[in-house]
């Protein structure tokens, strides 16, 4: 019969190299979650840092970003509005980037209570440019009319970039002072300018009042864009004077105007 100290003794190193492969094998096991757990952080600081961080998907003046846009802080304004007279205030103005190379020029005026009046949006397109959506979806969203609203055709404006389409909620009576929205479209170069004005007492105010805005809007950098560049020049050759149509527009009169931020 083997005594208990000869079977003890049997017995220790089989005991100490199971202690010794189950230490291995936790080692082995945290090392694994903390290498997968760091993963997990740095591929959620990458994606912060591409989006240009997650607070800034939400603009502090307009409705919340589509996914891929994010504020442009440091980019530089690649626009503005010449100025009718010195006492002319400027409005806000921002810029979105989308991931697919896409940016958006976006400037916005408001009236009392903070309340919109304007907007003027230069969109350049990239890779995110969906051609099978309508252009007016957009429009009636920068108009605060929802995705469900709808727009109907309310005749064309000449500017200095052509003829512009106008639009205004569907249903609107005739002498009814409703917002009208614009938009035109460029193939070479990829671009479109949009925006809306609900300022004015008559269709007529609110045409000139929009005809005035695109008539002014001129470039100040294109940056590696020559057909953008040439695209502008030769709008600038059609340039016009803002005609007052009977109206106390802040488009037609600087005097009355009550904007909001900085250029």
């Amino acid at each position: 019969m083997q005594s208990p100290e000869a079977s003890t003794a049997a017995t220790s190193p089989q005991t100490h190299l199971a202690l010794a492969a189950f230490a291995d094998e936790v080692v082995g096991t945290l090392a694994r979650l903390f290498a997968y757990v760091g993963t997990l952080v740095l591929f959620a600081m990458l994606g912060l840092a591409a989006l240009g961080q997650l607070p800034d998907l939400r603009d502090d003046d307009g409705p919340a970003l589509k996914p891929g846009w994010s504020v442009a802080d440091r980019s530089p304004a690649a626009f503005a509005l010449g100025r009718l007279d010195s006492s002319e205030k400027t409005a806000s103005y921002t810029i979105f980037r989308h991931l697919g190379g896409g940016r958006r020029d976006v400037m916005r005026w408001t009236g009392e209570a903070d309340r919109p009046v304007a907007a003027l949006e230069i969109y350049r397109e990239g890779a995110e440019f969906d051609v099978a959506r309508p252009a007016t979806a957009d429009l009636a969203i920068q108009m605060g009319l929802g995705t469900a609203a709808s727009l109907e055709q309310a005749g064309l404006i000449d500017t200095k970039f052509g003829a512009v389409a106008l639009f205004r909620p569907t249903g609107t009576a005739d002498g009814a002072r409703a917002c009208l929205g614009y938009l035109k479209r460029s193939e070479e170069p990829a671009l479109q300018i949009s925006g809306f004005s609900c300022q004015g007492d008559t269709m007529p105010a609110r045409r000139a009042a929009i005809a005035c805005t695109l008539n002014r809007l001129t470039q100040l950098a294109s940056g590696n864009e020559p057909k953008l560049a040439e695209l502008f020049a030769r709008a600038e050759l059609k340039r016009r004077g803002c005609e007052p149509q009977g109206s106390s527009d802040w488009l037609l009169g600087a005097a009355n105007a009550q904007l909001r931020g900085a250029l």
